[in-house]
């Protein structure tokens, strides 16, 4: 138990079921990958390192964002067969993911195997009025990433702090909010309810990995679509800035083709499958101009409210900033802040794209990373195998 009572791991059942059912399936994509497929690595070495000095959560003094190119159904969990097989059985040092409502968690079973194997329920805006980058599993990743359970220090300290003893990083949960209250599940709508992760001290600066085109992306040039806003909002609000690593994979799309047809869930073998992970990124000099953007977006922000609610207590104002969630107009909609996450977002990109080029890929038209780009493509409606879009690519969104 945490200090104030609260559980600070999961049940021991939930634990072990989580492990299994991540441990096989780990088991089972190393398996394909080595038995029945030609796999090459770059890079793993250096990304195994990252995450056994992350075996131990207290020793964590920030979470981890992987985040790659997404060319099929299975790029999660079979990219992940790249790792050792000792890497499957601890499932608090494996990654975090986010998968669609109305696919992963269509029925009981399944939202069961998704929610014991680290995946959290998104909602896409193009098929639920829950959709967005303001859900509340936004704001569950967001306090994965981060330490809510810890006590404030300075907003300096853990800006700059990376020693080997992990400081106390800032809560910014008053006490109202439910996870200090030991709840421990979150809703979606207003009417379901699913396990809260990070309700539990032991997840703290968890590792989450994200797909940011959104949808799976064929194309015959290995290029990529533009970037949605999500991972900017998870760089920009989690404390502190998590560390980001982007990753470059290839060759999934032969192994699961939009196009394949009889026996379509199976899985082709006899593939060659890379998967590059690049170096950690910098995150102070690429991210942090960003953050510190956004703090003083914030406190004008803040500074606004007062001045509308001149009889309101300073310190009651502070206490109503709840880590992970973002109420003020000014800060969803306006259009700096929105700037600001495409300027966050196409930094991301160019994370990915170094590593791509160092695969030997040719650099990509710039116009690829606007959204414009693709609307002008549009290409047919979906179909079960995709939509073919104007430059060759195939885009499937399920």
């Amino acid at each position: 138990m945490a200090t104030d009572g609260r559980p600070y791991q999961p049940s021991l059942p939930w634990r072990m079921t989580s492990a299994l059912n991540i441990g096989i399936v780990g088991f089972l994509s190393r398996s394909f990958l080595l038995g029945l497929n030609r796999i090459e690595t770059h890079g793993l070495d250096r990304f195994q390192d990252v995450l056994d000095s992350r075996r131990d959560e207290k020793d964590r003094t920030r979470g981890l964002i992987t985040v790659s190119n997404h060319v099929s159904i299975l790029d999660d969990p079979l990219v992940w067969g790249v790792l050792p097989y000792r890497y499957f059985w601890n499932p608090n040092n494996m990654r975090w993911s986010l998968g669609s409502y109305d696919i992963c968690f269509k029925n009981r079973m399944l939202e069961a195997f998704f929610s014991y194997g680290n995946t959290l329920p998104t909602h896409r805006a193009a098929h639920s009025k829950h959709g967005g980058i303001f859900q509340p599993t936004m704001t569950q990743v967001i306090r994965l990433l981060s330490d809510p359970h810890a006590k404030s220090i300075s907003s300096t300290t853990h800006e700059t702090a990376r020693s080997a003893d992990p400081p106390t990083l800032p809560t910014s949960l008053p006490p109202s909010d439910p996870f200090s209250a030991a709840q421990l599940t979150y809703s979606t709508n207003g009417g379901d309810a699913f396990p809260a992760p990070a309700a539990y001290p032991s997840r703290r600066h968890s590792w989450v990995h994200i797909f940011p085109e959104s949808m799976i992306h064929q194309h015959p040039d290995k290029v990529m679509r533009y970037f949605k806003w999500g991972v900017a909002r998870l760089i920009l609000e989690a404390e502190p800035c998590p560390d980001i690593l982007p990753i470059w994979i290839d060759g999934p799309q032969e192994v699961m083709s939009n196009q394949r047809t009889f026996p379509r869930p199976v899985p082709r073998a006899g593939k060659d499958v890379t998967v590059a992970f690049g170096d950690l990124v910098d995150t102070e000099s690429v991210f942090g101009p960003f953050r510190q953007r956004w703090r003083e977006m914030k406190e004008r922000a803040r500074r606004k409210r007062m001045t509308n609610s001149p009889t309101k207590n300073p310190a009651a104002e502070l206490e109503e900033e709840v880590l992970g969630e973002v109420h003020d107009d000014y800060l969803k909609h306006s259009v700096e802040a929105e700037q600001l996450r495409i300027d966050v977002t196409l930094a991301v990109r160019n994370e990915v794209l170094k590593v791509r080029r160092a695969r030997g890929l040719p650099d990509e038209d710039p116009k690829r990373s606007l959204a414009e780009t693709f609307a002008a493509e549009g290409g047919k409606e979906p179909t079960r195998k995709g939509r073919r879009m104007s430059d060759g690519s195939v885009v499937q969104d399920w």
